[in-house]
């Protein structure tokens, strides 16, 4: 990449945090990661992901600032002010639209793009003011920089959208340089990281020391095991260590969050009677402390004690003594002020999360790929309940490794994508994509009610017309071709649907398990040779985002398509302009 001044930001479910690099394009990158949390006695390589506004929908402190500052909070201020954690979920598995809510821990809700936008901004303006203070009299500025951005793989095209349009709302790409913002797969970036490290950059030295992206024909799967998601993709390493990808990126939403859940019913399950959910309601932001408290200590495999709060115990004293709380259930004991859980209930609460990730992975091995190897990325791949229980379920089949700093894996691999995007060459399209076309009306191959007239000339609407197919090998910078004609001699603009399905080979775009993915605009400014004009539509399937750039042959005018991914109720939106393929199929370049 033309500029090799990068800053990658992770913005994670549980925790976020960025690395930048100004070393110049010809030598070797050397990233350097902000640490956190010197204000509290902490450094760390993430922040967590917490934001927190006042009641007037202001920005107040992001990660570390704002859980200290939200924690310290009495009962009353709790519920006035907005305090979010764990919101990036709010993209996965739901209908995104721009409008979104989502709730703060009191439960007051604030429109999902205005928290992301002011997180993502709190991230740049410290990415900047960090490299400023150690630059030696420089002033770098957003536009001096490519950003990465990293998106769990098995996200849908329109919450990578919503990102990029909080990032640019953020100020760290301006319209028109669009391009300086690059979207990066979060298990890709580790992949890339940890193809490259020697055999004692891993917990358990267990391949034979040689790096992997100097072992041509390797595979491997790598678990991205994040608070959100459960992110996989499996590689094989090609000639000169570039990657391809052999199966389209998987996974589910047990991360570690799941765990914490789990834990919080387990408490609602002790402090039975309405007292939980009492404390819920006014204590909010003790609550949060309790699951922070939490996070840390499911990092090992033994036995845990939580310091049961003053105003919990009292809440609970109300009803009953404490100690009769604990009588009917198993795995936990009051301890002279603490709340004991036992190992086994610790294991217990990562039970449906390792399930998942069980699953997935022999999805993926039942396929008879050559699997060599297992990495476990991401800050949840650190709990020791996890690793252990990967280890003793796929020992036997594949070795498993770990970075010794696997939370740290998505950012530095996300600065080596940034530099150069063709380490992964290839992908696997997860869907099969096409356009709605029209053709002249053929009755003993269109259903009759898709006939429809212009003038004397029947034609059938709602043609699917296939531009890559689902599981289709793509290069991350190969180009697809279509040749698209007019329909109306007097049209202007073609208004593009866009849609998907897992289906190889549909027919209609209303048939089952085809949806609309998207529309995009291509202006036809020039009427002259009415039907005979052509628009050549140039399409990238290969990359983290799809691409398209549209030519009107006629006028010669080109420029990039956008794609609008997020779901509109604009009835201008619905119908487009009316068009078909000349030829009939789609060609290569």
């Amino acid at each position: 990449m033309e500029n090799s001044f990068i800053i990658a930001i992770d913005f994670g479910t549980a925790y976020s945090g960025y690395v930048f690099n100004i070393t110049p394009s010809n030598e070797e990158p050397d990233p350097h990661l902000k640490k956190w949390g010197k204000e509290i006695g902490l450094d760390t390589p993430k922040a967590p992901t917490c934001i927190l506004f006042n009641e007037s929908e202001e920005f107040v402190a992001f990660g570390y600032e704002a859980t200290e500052a939200y924690n310290c909070m009495g009962g009353e201020d709790a519920k006035k002010y907005y305090f979010f954690q764990n919101f990036k979920m709010a993209l996965y598995g739901e209908e995104v639209r721009r409008d979104i809510k989502i709730k703060a821990a009191n439960g007051k809700e604030m429109t999902a793009l205005q928290v992301f936008t002011e997180a993502l901004r709190f991230l740049k303006d410290d990415a900047l003011k960090t490299i400023n203070s150690n630059a030696m009299g420089m002033m770098f500025e957003a536009f001096d920089f490519t950003w990465v951005l990293t998106v769990p793989a098995i996200w849908d095209q329109s919450a990578k959208q919503f990102m990029r349009e909080a990032a640019m709302q953020a100020g760290i790409v301006e319209e028109g340089s669009e391009e300086r913002l690059v979207i990066a797969l979060e298990p890709e970036a580790a992949s890339i990281w940890c193809k490259k490290l020697p055999s004692d950059g891993f917990i358990a030295e267990k391949h034979n020391g040689t790096p992997l992206d100097q072992c041509q024909g390797s595979q491997y799967i790598v678990v991205d095991c994040g608070g959100g998601t459960i992110d996989l993709t499996v590689h094989e390493v090609l000639e000169g260590g570039a990657l391809k990808e052999l199966h389209k990126a998987s996974g589910n939403d047990l991360g570690g969050q799941t765990v914490d859940r789990k834990f919080k019913e387990f408490l609602r399950e002790i402090f039975s009677d309405g007292v939980w959910e009492e404390y819920e309601g006014k204590y909010p932001s003790e609550v949060q402390k309790l699951m922070y408290d939490f996070t840390r200590l499911k990092q090992s495999d033994e036995d845990v004690q939580i310091t049961c709060s003053f105003n919990l115990g009292t809440l609970a004293q109300n009803k009953k003594d404490l100690k009769k709380f604990f009588e009917s259930v198993k795995g936990a004991s009051w301890n002279d002020g603490s709340i004991k859980i036992s190992k086994e209930k610790m294991r217990y609460f990562f039970e449906e999360s390792l399930q998942g990730i069980t699953r997935n992975l022999r999805e993926i091995l039942d396929r008879n790929y050559s699997i060599e190897y297992i990495l476990l990325v991401g800050g949840f791949a650190s709990s020791q309940i996890l690793h252990q229980y990967i280890v003793d379920q796929f020992s036997g089949t594949c070795r498993i490794l770990c970075p010794f700093r696997a939370q740290e894996a998505i950012l530095r691999g996300a600065v080596e994508f940034g530099r150069n995007p063709f380490w992964v060459a290839s992908r696997k399209s997860p869907y099969t994509y096409g356009v709605a076309l029209c053709e002249p009306f053929d009755e003993l191959k269109h259903k009759p009610e898709k006939k429809f007239m212009i003038g004397e000339e029947e034609w059938c609407c709602d043609m699917f017309r296939t531009l890559v197919r689902v599981g289709e090998d793509v290069g991350w910078d190969e180009i697809r071709v279509h040749i698209l004609r007019p329909v109306d001699k007097y049209q202007t603009r073609m208004v593009m649907r866009f849609y998907r399905t897992e289906r190889l080979f549909p027919k209609y775009v209303d048939d089952l398990g085809v949806e609309k993915a998207g529309s995009f605009d291509v202006e036809m400014p020039d009427i002259n040779g009415g039907r005979e004009r052509q628009v050549r539509l140039e399409i990238k399937f290969g990359s983290t985002e799809i691409t398209a750039k549209g030519i009107d042959m006629t006028s010669g005018s080109k420029g990039l398509i956008k794609f609008d991914f997020i779901r509109t109720d604009d009835p201008s939106c619905v119908e487009p302009f009316l068009y078909y393929s000349p030829f009939g199929k789609t060609g290569l370049e």
